[in-house]
């Protein structure tokens, strides 16, 4: 074959970087799939958007295909194969194709097999969840998914509708695995019956079993297929990796975009898998239907998943005929280019351990009713991560399973409202403080679980109370459950008042206490989950001098506004690289949902503890005046100006 006829090999998944996602979730009232779809319109888009990888629709949750399938339901609608135009102009190009495809989540499945469904507690089938100990998986998952990935030669596929989806299910089935597997022959309705918690991890083996299964079969069918299943070991299922899938992936959620990629991409950077994060390109708006974000906003939202060294991807809709319109090109084109700008210094980078927030699935498990739906599970997760990101700290999210073995990398640890704990974690964490770690404890439930290390006498159980907290900011109301605690080793390092006058007899709220060569710091409220709901200064504020006295000496000292954050990484080449971030006019609210300026902020004063002199230092990102001096193993700079992003990289 002569040279000029050899196609670009796409790249593979677990070195992608960039991505496009479309779906459509094909139905059976669409009358004009496809019919638009040209390879024209395809080309412009990846000729201006260069992407690594594009998904595109191949069946949603409605379980209707957008393709001629043989093996189950297709959209009656299908004007033209838009999958067949998207494999021609995407092999030509070099670029990756993979699908959507909804697993679990099946409506017409279940539609015309009524025996594939989960069934509910009421003992109802469901209409939308079919049943992981059912035959589902193997009548029409894989052989469609091996139909489909030979039909169009696919790179891979990206499948919805999994964890997230997955229910407890009381078909006769799922009763005798329970029975067998337990013993036991009652199955618990709800949180007040015997065995619920048994009851939910039964579910959440039976269906990482599920997944393994036909993850194994197409692997067997086609070892080239690159798969993923949406959302599983993130912090949907916190838990080490099992299934044999080849890059984690989830779509966070479109209006509180940064927030939830803060937490998920700070969790995925620790599962030591290829990932990415997939943002929305668009928004809902109330009674209209969705409204497409801006390039700054979603810049914004990409440099969050680049800062913890992960990919990123875009989710658009085109028409339901398939046509991909010119802004989108444009606007996916500007983000691409923001990330290719950064890829060298942000893509497959490491953390530089400093703090380390515990997500703990030990607390999760029980918490979470549905089997991998955290909804408001992880709030005081996310308020303390917030302020310890405003104080400008560099911050590693971990569960159980990737912090213990990892320990003694970090300098300090913060539990946030962890109201369960294993005694191999709690010794572990308490052997890392004795060796000469510090330990920050926020919550009455979780100081409750380290009452005999912290040097205080817990006076009775916690209960539900108005509180005003004195900071170093001033007072800020904390209401809810308070645990009453006399100092008996401990120092007090703040207190709460029952009205703002100070001049009353305050109740002990913190305490910081030596415990071996480290240092135990707790306080005795619901700080976390105030500072989510409120982000108050004065709730910063205590936290942050909380962790000040408990880890006084960080890596990198940044003054900045606290719409600042960072993270210390160092890239693929071993370079330290200091990202910074403006989260300045972040879309937090329904009424403001495409921000299209973000006010620069600076100058930025930073200090960088670098051993030895520097060879280089340079600012990657945006065009901003950079000085900088060394002087007995600190690197001070000044950023004169930070719009969106950059990354401070020292040689």
């Amino acid at each position: 074959m002569a040279t000029s006829d050899v196609r670009p090999q796409p790249i593979p998944r677990r070195d992608a970087f960039f991505g496009l996602h479309f779906d459509l979730h094909p139905s059976q009232i669409d009358t004009a799939l496809g019919a638009d779809t040209s390879a024209d319109n395809i080309r412009a888009l990846l000729r201006r958007v260069r992407p690594d990888y594009v998904q595109y629709d191949c069946k949603g949750h409605v379980g209707y295909t957008g393709y001629p399938t043989q093996v189950g339901w297709p959209s009656p609608g299908i004007v033209q194969d838009a999958l067949a135009i998207w494999r021609q102009v995407t092999r030509e190009a070099g670029v990756g194709l993979y699908i959507h495809y909804s697993g679990l989540w099946d409506s017409a499945a279940i539609a015309h097999h009524p025996e594939w469904a989960c069934i509910n507690a009421d003992g109802t089938p469901d209409p939308n969840a079919t049943s992981v100990f059912g035959p589902y998986v193997d009548e029409l998952m894989i052989p469609q998914l091996k139909e489909v990935a030979a039909a169009y030669d696919l790179d891979g596929f990206w499948v919805d509708g999994e964890c997230w989806a997955a229910k407890p299910d009381y078909s006769p089935v799922a009763l005798a695995a329970w029975q067998q597997e337990t013993g036991l022959t009652d199955a618990p309705r709800g949180r007040d019956d015997p065995h619920w918690l048994e009851w939910k991890m039964f579910h959440r083996r039976a269906f990482e079993r599920y997944l393994a299964h036909w993850v194994d079969a197409l692997h067997a069918f086609n070892p080239r297929l690159q798969i993923t299943s949406n959302w599983m070991y993130t912090t949907f299922a916190p838990q080490p990796v099992v299934a044999p899938l080849d890059f984690l992936s989830g779509d966070y959620a479109p209006t509180l975009s940064v927030d939830r990629a803060r937490v998920e991409a700070r969790y995925l950077a620790q599962t030591g898998m290829p990932w990415d994060l997939m943002a929305w390109g668009f928004n809902w708006f109330q009674d209209s239907g969705h409204e497409l974000k801006t390039a700054r906003q979603l810049q914004q939202e990409a440099a969050v998943v680049l800062m913890q060294g992960g990919g990123f991807q875009i989710y658009y809709q085109p028409t339901r005929a398939g046509y991909v319109i010119p802004q989108i090109i444009e606007t996916a084109g500007e983000v691409a280019d923001f990330c290719r700008a950064r890829q060298e210094v942000s893509h497959k980078s490491e953390s530089v351990p400093q703090v380390a927030l515990l997500l703990s699935s030990t607390s999760l498990w029980d918490r979470m009713d549905r089997l991998y739906q955290p909804s408001h599970c992880y709030d005081e997760l996310e308020g303390a991560l917030h302020a310890l990101l405003e104080s400008h700290y560099a911050v590693d999210i971990l569960a159980e399973h990737q912090l213990l073995p990892r320990l003694s990398d970090y300098p300090l640890v913060v539990v946030a409202d962890a109201h369960r704990m294993d005694d191999a974690t709690r010794d572990a964490l308490l052997a890392r403080v004795d060796a000469g770690g510090s330990l920050l404890l926020l919550g009455a439930e979780t100081a409750r679980l380290f009452a005999p290390a912290l040097g205080v006498h817990l006076d009775c159980p916690p209960e539900e109370t108005k509180a005003q907290l004195n900071t170093g900011a001033g007072i800020v109301s904390v209401p809810g459950m308070w645990q009453r605690v006399t100092p008996v080793r401990a120092a007090p390092v703040a207190f709460r008042y029952a009205t703002r006058d100070t001049r009353a007899q305050g109740e002990v709220a913190a305490t910081v206490m030596a415990y071996g060569r480290g240092r135990i710091g707790a306080v005795y409220g619901p700080v976390a989950l105030t500072h989510y709901r409120t982000h108050h200064p004065a709730l910063r504020r205590l936290i942050a001098d909380l962790a000040v006295r408990l880890f006084p000496a960080p890596a990198a000292r940044v003054d900045a506004p606290p719409c600042v954050e960072i993270a210390l990484r160092r890239t693929r080449s071993g370079a330290l690289a200091l990202h910074l971030l403006n989260l300045a006019e972040t879309q937090r609210a329904d009424r403001f949902l495409a921000p299209d300026f973000i006010p620069p902020v600076g100058p930025i004063e930073i200090a960088l503890d670098v051993s030895q002199e520097p060879r280089a230092v340079r600012w990657v990102g945006e065009d901003a005046p950079l000085e900088w001096s060394w002087h007995d193993g600190v690197l001070r700079a000044r950023l004169h100006r930070l719009h969106v992003h950059g990354v401070l990289v020292v040689a």
